[in-house]
């Protein structure tokens, strides 16, 4: 069998279920599509998660030629890509992993249309998440819209199977063998494509990644409670990489259950929030675009675009949620408790739709991941499953004192605000610090108007 493995966001060559299968059952060749689809509706032609995969691939790449074979690159539309590339190849299967989005969806199903039509196989595997859609389901045989006993069931589950992980060997001798393609890794790749390259805070690939993982197994017990705080190296720092798929799901659930520590247990529970979106969004497409919760389509959101903008640039007059912002704007990271900040203050105090800031986030994070951004902003403004109740606002200066106490992380983005002390810091007067802005809304007001507008659509 001559076989074809299309990697999308499972860049690596390791546990990885498509390729396992793949290499078992022919000489395959790896392929990699830059989606045109995607791309053309990238508004800032620097973006860094370009480089990021671009980096990705070429590690992919070097440990390729070593076997030698190579990695094939287009740039276009995968619909005609994959087609064309199976006729040139003569290939009679495409394997690849599954992907959850509306839109990959309905994707693969076009390709699968034409590969059939040309009598070539398409088959997909379960992949970036652990559990599937259909995998947890209540004792009624429904699906879960809590999380909490999602997650018990998706850890009795685990328990029943004898915590067993796969772990999909790829056994590269099969790989097929040529010289390198002329493809676009080995040309000058940001123009084929109308991009500028810019490099990311992040060392994209493999080794990093694990790299990572085995640096977070040294302080993972303490992340039940270093998770909150941004000043310091309290999380894992791999959502870039379990987004692009530089590692699998089951590494880092094999380095979760493998530590019994409350800070492990609490990690594995993030991972699972994963499959639980994954789920969600997989099973109700309309929340891509909608509330879960459909009544909540009803709010009259108030704010207006100067109030959006000034939260986009960082210059609120609120310092952690100006700090926040300032970070996402130039590194594309965010804390996930600045997530929540930030969040509930646009919904709940600015009074601005949940779906602008979602889309601001797609535009900038390098951990984008519709499934995951779309649930948090939806738990954020209470219109999501299992959120939080309409009436939990969060106060974004008791969030500052307790969460940056000292001021570290504001004073490192919020220059202005350099010599203010750890009182003066999260509610500063802006006469003594030039160049801040004031507060461009009043929290006690806004937090009530928040309440106002949510109780109309309560009660009709």
């Amino acid at each position: 069998m001559k076989n074809l493995c299309w990697i999308r966001r499972d860049l690596r060559l390791h546990d990885h279920n498509a390729l396992s299968h793949s290499l078992k059952d022919g000489e395959t060749v790896i392929v990699f599509i830059f989606d045109q689809h995607i791309l053309d509706k990238l508004k800032n032609k620097s973006d860094k998660r370009l480089t990021f995969i671009y980096d990705s691939l070429a590690e992919i790449e070097k440990q390729l030629q070593k076997k030698g074979s190579s990695l094939i690159v287009r740039y276009g539309k995968p619909e005609d890509e994959i087609p064309k590339l199976c006729e040139e190849l003569r290939i009679d299967k495409v394997f690849t992993n599954r992907d959850y989005e509306p839109y990959a969806k309905k994707r693969d199903e076009l390709v699968a249309k034409k590969l059939k039509a040309s009598g070539i196989e398409f088959e997909t595997f379960k992949d970036s998440a652990f559990h599937e859609k259909h995998e947890i389901l209540t004792g009624s045989g429904s699906l879960y819209k809590v999380f909490t006993p999602y997650k018990n069931k998706w850890l009795e589950k685990f328990e029943e199977s004898g915590k067993v992980i796969p772990d999909y060997k790829c056994e590269l001798k099969n790989l097929r063998k040529f010289s390198n393609p002329k493809n676009i890794l080995e040309t000058d790749w940001y123009k084929v494509m109308g991009f500028h390259p810019s490099p990311s805070v992040l060392k994209a690939g493999t080794n990093e990644a694990l790299k990572r993982l085995e640096a977070f197994e040294n302080h993972m017990n303490k992340y039940k409670e270093a998770r909150d705080f941004p000043a310091i190296e309290g999380t894992s720092n791999l959502s870039t990489y379990i987004r692009f798929g530089n590692i699998s799901v089951r590494d880092m659930i094999r380095s979760g259950v493998s530590k019994r520590s409350e800070g492990a247990s609490t990690w594995v529970a993030e991972i699972i929030w994963r499959d639980f979106y994954h789920m969600i969004l997989d099973t109700h497409p309309y929340v891509e675009k909608e509330s879960f919760k459909r009544e909540y389509d009803q709010i009259k959101w108030l704010g207006s675009d100067e109030d959006f903008k000034a939260w986009c640039e960082g210059r609120t007059g609120f310092p952690i949620v100006d700090a926040a912002m300032r970070c996402l704007n130039e590194t594309g990271m965010m804390h996930n408790r600045l997530r929540m900040i930030v969040a509930s203050f646009l919904c709940k105090i600015l009074l601005v739709d949940w779906r602008k800031g979602e889309r601001y986030f797609a535009e900038k994070l390098m951990d984008y991941d519709l499934a995951a951004n779309n649930g948090g902003w939806q738990w954020s403004s209470s219109s999501g499953c299992d959120a939080q109740p309409y009436f939990r606002i969060f106060n974004p200066y008791t969030q500052s004192e307790k969460f940056d106490s000292e001021g570290l992380f504001i004073k490192q983005w919020v220059p202005e605000l350099a010599k203010a002390n750890a009182k003066e810091i999260h509610r500063p007067d802006v006469l003594l610090y030039p160049g801040y802005p004031l507060p461009i809304v009043s929290y006690e007001k806004n937090r009530q108007r928040c309440l106002e507008m949510y109780t109309v659509v309560k009660k009709s």
